[in-house]
């Protein structure tokens, strides 16, 4: 199976819609039933320059572009948080363990690192999330802190994870 990541594009919100409301994503991101298309292509078309957004696509027997993945990079605005971002993350539950986690991280590290000079980049995941914990840390992520009750899921509290990558190289 081809991977190929591409910058998100007018037109990608139908995809984003489906994966957000799947199961085995959907538990896992801030998402509710309800969301519409709409509410995605308007996030596309909306990005500023501080929002990087890209998409995992494979190609079908048909030849016609299938979206698996999608992963961002949001920049913080405040000048004096500038050398750090946020970042998110989701893959079709098909995909889940098919390297499709690890070609939209590379994307976002290698910017993160090489082109946006980022010394610092944030996440956070639920603590039972265990695969998305296992790639975060494989990019060299660490565990900083737990944020309790910091969402609804299935109509119960849940944690969540702070998670952090200081960039390597930011002291070279």
């Amino acid at each position: 199976m081809e991977i190929i990541i591409r910058p998100i594009a007018a037109g990608d919100g139908k995809w984003i819609n489906e994966l957000r409301r799947m199961p085995g994503v959907f538990e896992n991101i801030l998402g509710i039933p309800s969301e519409r298309i709409k509410r995605n292509e308007d996030f596309i078309l909306n990005m500023d320059a501080n929002q990087h957004q890209f998409v995992a696509v494979i190609k079908s027997e048909a030849d016609q572009e299938i979206v698996v993945g999608t992963a961002g990079l949001n920049v913080y605005a405040n000048h004096r948080l500038r050398h750090s971002g946020f970042i998110g993350i989701m893959i079709h539950g098909d995909y889940q363990g098919k390297g499709v986690g690890t070609a939209l991280m590379q994307t976002l590290i290698d910017l993160a690192d090489n082109w946006l000079m980022l010394v610092r980049v944030e996440l956070s995941v639920f603590e039972d999330n265990e695969k998305a914990i296992h790639l975060y840390e494989k990019f060299g992520f660490e565990k900083e802190g737990v944020k309790r009750l910091a969402a609804i899921r299935n109509g119960k509290y849940v944690n969540e994870y702070l998670m952090s990558r200081i960039n390597p190289n930011c002291n070279k």
